[in-house]
């Protein structure tokens, strides 16, 4: 017996007319006798009482008509759960990044991502800083999201995905440039140029300025990295940025700051989200990425 005998046989015994099985189907009325017939040839059963105006079980048939049922349920099931994993592998991750990582860290990562899950897809926006991208997911309004954070350890909701130093950037005309190693004390009469107020950068530079008994003279604040560099190109004042979106600058030279200043950038997901089966995919994409050797020599980084 096939599926398509049972589903003939258990819309008959629901309707009880072979016409009207036929039109529901969409098929010949023949084509449902047909069926009906080669399956009594193989149960060597008489499954409908042909004596009845209106189509009647046997008792075999009614018999029948239960196991049918319970295969017609099961394969229903099947389909409905195997669609389930169908909709999560062409689902979307709702992804969110603050300022500095869609041009540096996001390319790279989107296209590795692609490349392993073609039907799965990433919405990705970009916030302030990483205080509202953390707003955002335990809201449940990202699935993840790319913060920069002060602390390494890793917590139930959050994946370490690299350690950064961030460096003093100055104009090599200026004579902070001569100096390998300067600390924030160095840095008392000089204009900083810097992002938003709320960003990471922004909090971590403040924050060591008044610990030198300081605070800083800002020049300006902006979200657009690269007015940054070009500003501190044209020494018109220094910033300090991670290194990951600085290597490849020729306008400014970088110098270590003492004590080091680093930056841990991290995968952060909602403190009640529970994870779903797409979620964890994409969870096991990041770890799988972060572990590969394109991505240590990229950002010449030891990953954690």
């Amino acid at each position: 017996m096939d599926f398509r005998q049972l589903e003939y046989f258990c819309t008959l015994s629901r309707l009880k007319n072979f016409t009207r099985t036929a039109e529901e189907l969409h098929v010949s009325q023949p084509s449902v006798t047909k069926a009906i017939k080669s399956l009594e040839t193989e149960l060597k059963l008489t499954l409908i009482d042909r004596r009845q105006k209106h189509v009647t079980l046997t008792n075999e048939g009614k018999a029948f008509l239960l196991h049918a049922e319970q295969i017609m349920k099961s394969v229903e099931d099947t389909y409905r759960d195997m669609e389930r994993f169908q909709l999560e592998k062409q689902g979307t991750v709702h992804f969110g990044i603050p300022p500095m990582v869609e041009a540096y860290l996001f390319p790279d990562l989107f296209t590795s991502f692609k490349a392993m899950y073609p039907d799965m897809n990433l919405d990705v926006k970009e916030y302030g800083d990483s205080t509202e991208v953390m707003e955002k997911a335990n809201s449940g309004e990202l699935d993840f999201g790319i913060i920069f954070s002060s602390r390494a350890e890793e917590m139930s909701n959050k994946l370490l995905i690299m350690t950064d130093n961030m460096s003093l950037c100055v104009s090599p005309e200026l004579p902070l440039s001569r100096r390998e190693e300067i600390s924030f004390d160095d840095l008392k009469n000089e204009h900083f140029i810097m992002q938003q107020s709320n960003t990471y950068q922004y909090q971590q530079v403040y924050e060591r300025c008044v610990e030198r008994g300081y605070i800083p003279d800002i020049l300006l604040c902006t979200t657009q990295l690269k007015t940054i560099k070009q500003l501190v190109g044209n020494r018109l004042g220094i910033s300090v940025l991670p290194d990951f979106v600085t290597n490849e600058e020729t306008i400014f030279v970088r110098r270590q700051l003492t004590p080091p200043l680093k930056v841990n950038i991290c995968l952060y997901w909602g403190r009640e989200k529970q994870l779903s089966d797409m979620d964890r995919r994409f969870l096991d994409f990041i770890k799988h990425y972060i572990a590969t050797e394109e991505f240590r020599s990229h950002f010449q980084q030891e990953v954690r």
